[in-house]
Order: C-alpha cells, then sequence, then structure tokens
C-alpha cells in the first residue's frame, strides 16, 4: 500500500484480509516448484511493502495479516516433483490434454483457468488424476455431463502441448469474442459503434469463417471511448490482471472475457469524494490496469482529471459481484470542497458503490 494515501500515526480500523484460495481442511497443500517460486516471491513483496510503510501502523498491520497467512501456506506447503512420478498416469503437476482442451493441474495457490492452471482440489482435476492417455470416461459438469477422452499427458511443456496450448487458449478466445460481438457488443459501447462493427463482422464472415478475421476486425474497431461507468481507457480487447482473493496477480485476461459472465476476479477502484458536510458529490469506478496496482491506477486516473491536490486514503478491501462480473474493489475516499468533475448516476451506477460508501 502506497504511504501516499494515508496519513502517518493514522489510527484507522485495519482493513479486513480476505482469505487465501480454499483448500479443504486436512488436505495437503501441494504446491509445483513454480508455485512455491511465486509464493516465496509474492512474500519477498510483501517484506517490502512492509518496509516502505515507516511508521504506518494501519498498513503495516494490514501487511502482517497478510504475511501470516501467506507464511501459512509456505510452512504447509508439499513440493511436488512430477518428473517423478509415473508419465503414464495423470497425477499433480502433470499437462493434461482431453477433448479440446489442455491443463495443468496445479495448486490451489496457483489455479488459473485464463491459463489453464486448474486446482487439484477442481471436479475437473479429481476425475482425470489416476487416468491415462486413451482412457474415456463421463463427467458431470454444470448443464449435465461431458464425454471426456485423454489424448496426451506430460510431465513437462513440450512442444506439441505447448502448441495445444496456444490453439486451446486461442479457441477461447475466439470463442468468447464472437459471442460478445454478437450479444453484449451494444451494451459495452456506443450505438452506432456496434453497428459499425456488427455490419463489419457479417461482411467478414460471409468472406471468411476464421478467427482471425473476427479478431482482426475488432482491435481495429475498437479504439474508441467506452461509456464513463465501465471507465474512459477500458476497451473489449485490452488485457487486464486477474487476481486471487488477497489481490496477489494470477494472470490476466481480455476485458471482453471477464465482463461475459464468466466471473473471474479482476481488481478495480473505487473513489468516493466527500465535501466537508460529509456529503457525496462524487463517485468515480475504475478498473486496475495490467501492470499496475489500484494505488497506481488511481494516481494517474486523477492526473488524467487534473485532481492531483486530491489525497485520497484507502478505506477497504470487498469483493463485489454482479451478473456480469466479479471485482476485487479497493475503496479510497476524500475530502473537496473545491470545484470536482461530478459524473451524472443512474439507479445501476449507484447500485455499483452500494457496499464501497463508509
Amino acid at each position: 500500500m502506497s504511504r501516499g494515501f494515508v496519513k502517518e500515526g493514522d489510527q484507522e480500523e485495519v482493513p479486513m484480509v480476505l482469505p487465501r484460495a480454499f483448500l479443504p481442511s486436512g488436505t495437503p497443500n501441494y504446491v509445483t516448484p513454480e508455485g512455491l517460486k511465486k509464493l516465496q516471491d509474492e512474500m519477498e513483496t510483501l517484506k517490502k511493502e512492509w518496509t516502505d510503510a515507516g511508521s504506518n501502523y494501519v498498513i503495516k498491520n494490514y501487511l502482517d495479516a497478510k504475511m501470516r497467512l501467506l507464511s501459512e501456506r509456505i510452512n504447509s506447503a508439499v513440493l511436488i516433483d512430477n518428473t517423478k512420478t509415473n508419465p503414464d498416469v495423470v497425477s499433480f503437476g502433470m499437462y493434461v490434454k482431453y477433448n479440446d482442451k489442455v491443463i495443468r493441474i496445479v495448486g490451489v495457490d496457483e489455479a488459473d483457468a485464463s491459463k489453464g492452471l486448474i486446482s487439484f482440489v477442481s471436479p475437473i482435476a479429481k476425475a482425470l488424476i489416476g487416468k491415462k492417455k486413451g482412457d474415456k470416461f463421463e463427467i458431470k459438469v454444470p448443464k449435465g455431463t461431458e464425454i471426456v477422452e485423454i489424448f496426451e499427458i506430460s510431465q513437462q511443456v513440450n512442444e506439441t502441448i505447448s502448441l495445444q496450448v496456444t490453439e486451446s487458449l486461442s479457441r477461447q478466445v475466439t470463442e468468447s469474442l464472437s459471442h460478445q460481438v454478437t450479444e453484449s457488443l451494444s451494451r459495452q459501447v456506443t450505438e452506432s459503434l456496434s453497428r459499425q462493427v456488427t455490419e463489419s463482422l457479417s461482411h467478414q464472415e460471409s468472406k471468411t469463417k476464421t478467427s482471425e478475421s473476427a479478431l482482426d476486425l475488432v482491435s481495429k474497431s475498437m479504439s474508441v471511448s467506452m461509456s464513463v461507468s465501465l471507465s474512459k481507457s477500458s476497451s473489449m480487447t485490452e488485457f487486464l490482471p486477474l487476481v486471487n482473493e488477497q489481490g496477489n496477480i494470477v494472470g490476466r485476461a481480455l476485458y471482453f472475457e471477464i465482463h461475459n459472465g464468466n466471473k473471474v476476479l479482476h481488481p478495480a477502484v473505487h473513489l468516493l469524494i466527500y465535501n466537508t458536510k460529509k456529503e457525496i458529490v462524487a463517485k468515480y469506478w475504475w478498473h486496475v490496469a495490467f501492470g499496475e496496482t489500484a494505488e497506481k491506477t488511481l494516481k494517474h486516473k486523477l492526473k488524467e482529471m487534473e485532481s492531483q491536490t486530491i489525497k485520497p486514503k484507502f478505506k477497504k478491501q470487498y469483493i463485489r459481484e454482479d451478473k456480469n462480473e466479479k471485482e476485487l474493489v479497493s475503496v479510497f475516499t476524500a475530502v473537496c470542497d473545491g470545484e470536482i468533475h461530478s459524473l451524472q448516476y443512474d439507479k445501476d451506477y449507484d447500485k455499483i458503490f452500494e457496499k464501497s460508501v463508509v
């Protein structure tokens, strides 16, 4: 947490620290070598943030709580070297190609569905473990059942697996993009752009069915401003970070993938501006850009608004979820009696801030 947002000596309530990724009671905390290093790197980052916090004991207490949870995970980690396991049987750490998907079975803190990293406690991982190449079986899925056939098992990334991962993720993006263009585009861009893209896409599809054409078309068409409530800097082809419930980055995904009901957790910033009468005069909502922290996103947004004199203070963090998305929201507040760029709110926009108001 940047010290620039909280005054030294502030004795505000320490924000709640959310639990780490779910690990069933009594279940060993299996990790891959990469997963263990990731946990250790995370600890080093938190230690540096703790040092940078100086005499700000609110933030230090908050970081202490996060480090205690992380320390428990590191101390309980059971390192699994999959190169020493049977290469013909699916087990922890293995890469598996089944149906049209390629996944790797990993620890709970490593899981990132956008990269094909699946937690070993997930239903699909449990169904795959112990199976062999060529096995064909039925599993339960939300829509009923699915027939699964295992085509390849690998201990390490090889040329074939690497290519299949690329093709699998590319196919997922293409399918999501096609769905987003046809189902949700009109809700996220201006009416005229929606019409242009739809007409152009229809024309392109009459000439070719390739995913490359669809991706090309939308990439060129999406350099426009979104509605204020969805952040002016956001576009459907922009990468946004994915995080776990502790706010640690676990991957990234395209904007349209995050907002089409997949409910993958991503960070956002809420800024509430109060006057000295404790009345809210403005509310802002921004997505945290990939490669940025909530604080950094907030700083450059205030710079864009020419409002650098506003001194936001971190208040709390919580998970906000609606039918389209799931966000880890960092809430900041500031007091300002001067002129401030205020937005025109509607009821849906106000609902976004229901749990942010402090």
